[in-house]
């Protein structure tokens, strides 16, 4: 490992701090709701999708101070890779308009009355099986943050606004999660950890699917059923989708070719940026089809990963040294715990760029960083993304990040034993 400057022992300092910050977030919520003269600060130190920026802020600010000028400062920023950030902001926005969301309600109404009709299930148990299942699944094909923004949806809609069980809403998280990050992994493209490293290793989709989708899948849908055999009592009544509105054909067709526009361009941020715009004005003219565009919900998501950007990016000379020394056993279960005070993207990126390594030790460190995608809001890109759209049904309307890596463990365990069991 080589010694580490100044700059680089503040930023992984400043790192753990920020780890600790997304833990400690729900305690700040807490206090902001006692606390009479600085609720506002309580507030935004309790806001997750702010932890990274801010701490991100603060390093730029050593930067300039140690540096003497802030050019040092601006040129480190301005050498960072945001294009996933964008993304995320871009596909959230376009992903949880309207009629996407209807089409989405659609195809999960028509796989849940099958499931009805065929094995006798109540409407309940059954919508939510294939919320759980169906949806990040395909997330291999619409990537993984259109996934988790459709799932966050439609069951925010169907469990998160009718029930007042923080039990259910934290196991539903947790396996929200998990299931998000191995629902990728069918596809060399939707899931950031394959993405990061397809290039490099010369990774197919026929490739990806052979030797991690049909685990991935299996594991998703054992995850989904667990979670709905155990959870079933406590599932709202009313918690079968209904479809109150009609859209029109070309509504529908229209958002689609945004959404598929989006997910094809998905490196081209200059290309991408664009047809958001286009679709922003599209929405504005024809705003009968259209519900309030979360906007500042994928701002903040965006916030957020590009804070992890920004102070992942001086990581490197602690974690590939680390990984690099590593057996494959090692690799896979240091990958899965790194990956929850990481970002899986982040960690697969790094080992990529370790020479030599031979296909069991990239089998390992991708595996372990899928399973492990669920265990913390920062683990996974898509996870603020989902985080942003349900935390409001918690109680101080803050997600606990103890309590979300107790639920997600259950799930995170099925995931290992498919990768290294089947």
């Amino acid at each position: 490992m080589s010694n580490p400057t100044t700059i680089q022992l503040i930023a992984t300092s400043l790192f753990g701090i920020a780890v600790l910050h997304t833990f400690l977030a729900f305690y700040f919520e807490r206090l902001a709701h006692r606390s009479r003269h600085h609720a506002g600060l309580f507030h935004l130190l309790g806001e997750v999708e702010a932890v990274f920026g801010f701490w991100a802020m603060v390093l730029v600010i050593f930067m300039a101070f140690i540096h003497g000028s802030a050019k040092p400062a601006i040129t480190y920023l301005e050498s960072r890779n945001y294009t996933e950030p964008l993304f995320v902001f871009a596909i959230m926005v376009i992903a949880a308009s309207k009629p996407i969301l209807y089409v989405a309600k659609t195809i999960v109404l028509a796989i849940s009355k099958l499931l009805e009709k065929s094995l006798k299930l109540p409407a309940a148990n059954a919508n939510y099986f294939v919320t759980l299942s169906a949806v990040p699944i395909l997330g291999s094909f619409i990537t993984e943050p259109a996934a988790m923004t459709l799932a966050a949806f439609l069951l925010r809609d169907t469990i998160f606004s009718k029930t007042n069980s923080t039990k259910l809403m934290y196991l539903t998280i947790g396996v929200l999660f998990v299931n998000i990050s191995i629902g990728g992994a069918l596809t060399s493209f939707a899931a950031p950890p394959i993405l990061m490293v397809t290039s490099a290793w010369n990774w197919d989709t026929a490739y990806v699917f052979q030797t991690f989708g049909i685990k991935a899948t299996i594991a998703v849908l054992v995850n989904a059923l667990l979670i709905t055999l155990v959870v079933h009592k406590d599932l709202p009544k009313a918690a079968s989708a209904h479809q109150d509105d009609r859209m029109p054909l070309w509504v529908v067709l229209t958002h689609l070719l945004f959404l598929l526009a989006v997910v094809v361009f998905a490196h081209h941020p200059v290309v991408f940026m664009g047809f958001l715009l286009f679709f922003l004005g599209y929405t504005h003219a024809y705003s009968t089809y259209q519900s309030r565009l979360i906007l500042k919900e994928a701002l903040m998501v965006a916030f957020f990963l590009a804070g992890l950007v920004v102070l992942g990016g001086l990581q490197q000379w602690w974690l590939q040294p680390l990984l690099s020394g590593m057996s494959n056993m090692a690799v896979f279960y240091g990958a899965t715990a790194l990956t929850a005070i990481t970002d899986n993207a982040a960690l697969t990126y790094l080992g990529s760029l370790v020479e030599g390594t031979t296909e069991e030790f990239r089998y390992a460190l991708v595996a372990g960083a899928l399973a492990g995608g669920g265990l913390t809001v920062i683990a996974n890109a898509p996870n603020p993304a989902g985080l942003a759209i349900l935390k409001d049904y918690f109680p101080q309307k803050a997600v606990s990040a103890l309590k979300l890596l107790l639920a997600a463990l259950p799930p995170t365990t099925i995931a290992i034993l498919a990768f290294q069991v089947l």
